[in-house]
């Protein structure tokens, strides 16, 4: 049976924040057009971009237009210095020029340069996009992409089906994963790993993921130590620095790894916990927010939720060690992959069920097995993080990744934690509803769900709360 060929690190990539799908998405779709026209850099006169349906109507409170100018002019999102993007753009806007892939300087007016078109949608996908490339020879070409969540990009007229290298063990369904973990006595992780051979080798493996985790870890660890402002005009201010201060008043630390120590100190009350779960998923979301470097997990919008998760498997649940986290991200990226083939990882397509709801399916699943739950536990949770999940819908105030979205990654990630607790309390051979059953489902709602609740900031919350209001 044909099978989309996914690794982990499709599913996990390092990026920039807001959105992986209006940010990332966008940002890589410009590197993949200056790509395809290399050999005719010289010849290039004026570049337009054109964006349709949700990509145009929250473009501007996701940085799309950011993305793009960065993309353009040749960065890569995974290593750029953060630091350097806002100096990029104001020399763009206001030299009223750009150096096409950091190489051939060309005029560039990003008021009538990036044209948003709020009312049409192509058929494809409602994150479309169009480079329109003029030449000297007075020819013109466009080239069509598609932000399909995630940070994953299509060129119009290709397949995702269909890639060349064939995986040991392929997979399209729960099912599939449940077949080979009981014909080979493996776990999740193990399964996944030998799929993961299929491209490199076991030591490339684990330095690619736990290199993963350094940035995932980073990333909460900064986001607990930045206050100040959310960019965007919503004027929120950010949580997770005073929610660190006051959890720990005293504390003594100069980095990471004090700092893990000294959470760990604290206590183990219920509360106390809850709250570092919290805090740990506001740190990160905090971050992408603010154009910062986080990891799709497997959205930017959701980029909190598995990183909470995992810290607290790390700091409370004695899960520190690089085996375990490399067992953690293994399994929740078979879950990601499982909701991409059989529904959808974009909030353009599915509402937030796609993000926070995956989200919270992966780091269900992940901890389950991680806590010794087998893989029928493991399949068990995400099907219960998910199920509490469906039908919930993107509707960002401001068409920023603000509200309701950074505290929705709090919520994902102690929905994720409850979800494997009753997992691991259950029996899966009770269960009445498999895991393929709710992806099934999720993607049926998905259908039926009305375009201005999926991330277009044309219902909801998005009409309700007016622009400059403080948060209370």
């Amino acid at each position: 049976m044909p099978h989309e060929a996914l690794s982990i690190f499709d599913m996990f990539k390092i990026g920039v924040g807001p959105s992986s799908s209006h940010t990332l998405g966008p940002w890589k779709a410009a590197l993949r057009c200056l790509s395809s026209i290399e050999a005719q850099l010289e010849n290039l006169v004026q570049v337009q971009v054109v964006l349709y349906g949700s990509l145009a109507k929250t473009g501007l409170g996701h940085g799309t237009d950011i993305a793009l100018l960065m993309g353009l002019s040749g960065a890569d999102p995974e290593t750029i210095p953060i630091s350097s993007i806002q100096p990029t753009i104001e020399t763009i806007n206001t030299n009223k020029q750009i150096a096409i892939a950091g190489k051939w300087v060309i005029p560039f007016h990003a008021e009538t340069d990036i044209i948003f078109l709020m009312g049409e949608t192509l058929p494809y996908h409602p994150n479309g996009l169009s480079f329109l490339l003029h030449y000297k020879d007075g020819s013109q070409k466009a080239d069509t992409y598609y932000s399909i969540g995630g940070g994953f990009v299509v060129k119009e007229g290709e397949t995702t089906m269909e890639k060349a290298v064939q995986l040991p063990h392929p997979i399209n369904t729960a099912l599939d994963v449940k077949t080979w973990c009981q014909l080979y006595g493996l776990s999740i992780h193990d399964i996944v790993i030998r799929n993961e051979q299929a491209w490199r080798d076991t030591a490339a493996i684990k330095h690619g993921v736990l290199h993963l985790w350094h940035i995932m870890a980073e990333c909460i660890y900064n986001g607990c130590h930045a206050e100040g402002i959310l960019p965007g005009g919503l004027n929120v201010k950010r949580r997770a620095y005073d929610m660190n201060k006051s959890l720990l008043p005293t504390a003594v630390y100069s980095n990471y790894t004090e700092w893990k120590a000294a959470i760990k100190a604290g206590g183990n009350s219920f509360s106390y916990i809850l709250n570092w779960i919290n805090c740990f998923a506001l740190a990160v979301n905090e971050q992408n927010a603010s154009f910062g470097r986080v990891v799709t997990a497997p959205t930017n919008g959701a980029a909190g939720v598995i990183p909470a998760v995992l810290q607290y498997f790390i700091i409370f649940c004695d899960g520190d060690s690089e085996e375990a986290i490399l067992k953690f991200l293994l399994t929740a990226s078979e879950i990601g992959c499982l909701f991409k083939k059989g529904a959808t990882i974009s909030a353009a397509m599915g509402g937030c069920q796609a993000e926070i709801g995956v989200s919270s399916a992966m780091a269900a699943s992940a901890l389950a097995e991680s806590l010794g739950g087998t893989p029928e536990q493991a399949l068990m949770a995400a099907e219960i993080a998910m199920e509490h999940h469906l039908g919930l819908t993107c509707d960002p105030i401001g068409g920023l990744v603000q509200i309701p979205c950074i505290e929705r990654n709090s919520m994902g990630a102690v929905k994720a934690i409850t979800a494997a607790q009753l997992a691991l309390q259950g029996n899966p051979h009770h269960a009445k509803v498999s895991l393929d059953h709710v992806i099934k489902t999720m993607w049926e709602t998905a259908l039926d769900m009305n375009s201005k609740y999926k991330e277009t900031a044309d219902g909801g919350l998005a009409l309700q709360i007016p622009l400059g209001l403080s948060e209370c």
